[in-house]
C-alpha cells in the first residue's frame, strides 16, 4: 500500500508537472543533477559521451523553464564544460576533447534555449501548458459543434474538415433546440481566412454565436451577429452565415442568409434538388443590414444540405460547377440513406482541397 500511494504521489506530481500546475524547480533540480553526471560520463568515456552532450539538458531547460531557472542551468554548464575541459587536457593532445566547435555549439543552443524561454515567459503560458491548452480547446470547440438530439423520425449530421489537416478551421456550427424542444436552430458559418489564421475569430464568434442563438427570436440573430462583428474592429472581420429554423413537429422551415451560399433539398416526392437561396450580405461589413428569409417545408424522406464554399469552390472549378458535383455524389446516398453521409461527401467532392470545408445534412426519413 505504501508503495502504490507513493507511486500515485510520483505520477499525480508529474501530470502537474508536464500541465503547468507546479512550479519549474522540479524540472531544474532534475536538470542540475544532470549536468555533473554528464561531466563525470564524459570525463570517464569522452568515447561514448562527448563534451558536446550539455546541449541535451539545456535544451530541455530551454522547453520546460522560466528565463530566470534557465540562467542558473547555463551556469552550472558552462562550470562543467570548464572543468571538463581541464580534467581532459587541450584538445590538440587527443580526441574526445573540449573543442572550440563544442564551446559554439553548446552556445548557440543555449542561446536558442534562452530565446524560446523568452517568448514562452512573454506569451505568458508554459511550454508544457501550452499544448494541453490547445487540446483542451479543440475539444472544447467540437463540444460545442455537437448537434442537439432530434426526435423520431428526423436525423442531423455535421462534418467539419479543415485546411491543411489541421485541428481548428474557420467553420463552426452551432445548434440547440428552442420552443421546448419543438424547433431546431442551426447556424453555419464561414468566416474569412482558413485554418489556423481563422481560428481565433471562429473560436471567439462560435462562442458568441452558440450564447446568442435561442436567446433571440429567429429574425434577431443574424442583426445581432451583424452588430457583434463591427463591434470588434477586426482588418479581416468580416464572414458568412447561414441560419436555419426547423419546426420539428409540421417540417415547415425558414432559411436566413449572410453572403452564404444556397443549401440545396432534396425533394424525396419528385426525386429533383432545389436551390434554396435567401438573401442578406455579409456579417460585420455595414451596420443596419436586413436579412430576408426563404421558407420551405421537409417532407418525409427529403433532404437538406448546407455548407460553405470550400466544399464546391476550388481555383479549377465555380460554384456552380462544384454544387453540381455535390448533387451528384449526393444522388448515390437517396436508396442507402443519408446516415453518415457527411463525412463521405466531403471526401468525395474535396478530399483534397485546400480550404476549410463544412457540411450539415438534416434528413426527415
Amino acid at each position: 500500500m505504501r508503495w502504490h500511494r507513493a507511486r500515485l504521489t510520483v505520477r499525480r506530481s508529474a501530470v502537474d508537472y508536464f500541465r503547468g500546475d507546479a512550479p519549474d524547480w522540479t524540472g531544474l533540480a532534475v536538470l542540475l543533477l544532470t549536468v555533473p553526471a554528464l561531466a563525470v560520463t564524459t570525463v570517464c568515456v569522452p568515447v561514448w559521451c562527448p563534451p558536446s552532450a550539455l546541449v541535451l539538458p539545456i535544451l530541455t531547460g530551454g522547453l520546460l523553464l522560466r528565463p530566470a531557472s534557465l540562467l542558473l542551468l547555463y551556469a552550472a554548464s558552462a562550470v562543467a564544460l570548464v572543468s571538463e575541459s581541464a580534467v581532459l587536457g587541450p584538445y590538440r593532445e587527443g580526441p574526445a576533447r573540449v573543442t572550440p566547435g563544442t564551446v559554439l555549439v553548446v552556445t548557440a543552443v543555449a542561446l536558442t534555449g534562452l530565446i524560446i524561454a523568452q517568448f514562452r515567459a512573454r506569451v505568458g503560458v508554459p511550454w508544457r501548458r501550452g499544448h494541453t491548452m490547445l487540446f483542451d480547446l479543440r475539444e472544447r470547440i467540437r463540444v460545442q459543434s455537437r448537434l442537439p438530439r432530434l426526435p423520431a423520425g428526423w436525423h442531423a449530421e455535421m462534418a467539419l474538415r479543415p485546411a491543411g489537416g489541421q485541428s481548428f478551421s474557420g467553420d463552426f456550427v452551432v445548434a440547440t433546440r428552442t420552443s421546448e424542444g419543438r424547433v431546431l436552430e442551426a447556424v453555419l458559418t464561414d468566416v474569412s481566412g482558413k485554418g489556423m489564421d481563422a481560428a481565433s475569430r471562429s473560436l471567439l464568434l462560435s462562442g458568441a454565436f452558440g450564447g446568442l442563438l435561442g436567446s433571440l427570436p429567429p429574425h434577431s440573430f443574424l442583426p445581432a451577429a451583424n452588430g457583434y462583428l463591427l463591434r470588434q474592429n477586426w482588418d479581416e472581420g468580416f464572414a458568412t452565415s447561414v441560419h436555419l429554423v426547423l419546426d420539428l413537429e409540421s417540417g415547415d422551415y425558414e432559411l436566413l442568409s449572410a453572403g452564404h451560399l444556397p443549401g440545396v433539398q432534396l425533394h424525396a416526392g419528385s426525386g429533383q434538388w432545389e436551390a434554396i437561396a435567401a438573401e442578406g450580405p455579409l456579417l460585420g461589413v455595414y451596420d443596419g443590414a436586413e436579412f430576408l428569409g426563404v421558407k420551405g417545408t421537409l417532407r418525409s424522406g427529403d433532404v437538406l444540405l448546407l455548407f460553405t464554399d470550400g466544399l464546391v469552390e476550388t481555383a479549377e472549378r465555380d460554384i456552380a460547377e462544384g454544387m453540381d458535383r455535390l448533387i451528384g455524389e449526393a444522388d448515390r446516398f437517396v436508396a442507402t440513406g443519408f446516415r453518415g453521409s457527411a463525412w463521405r461527401l466531403i471526401e468525395q467532392v474535396a478530399k483534397d482541397v485546400n480550404d476549410d470545408r463544412a457540411l450539415l445534412v438534416v434528413c426527415r426519413d
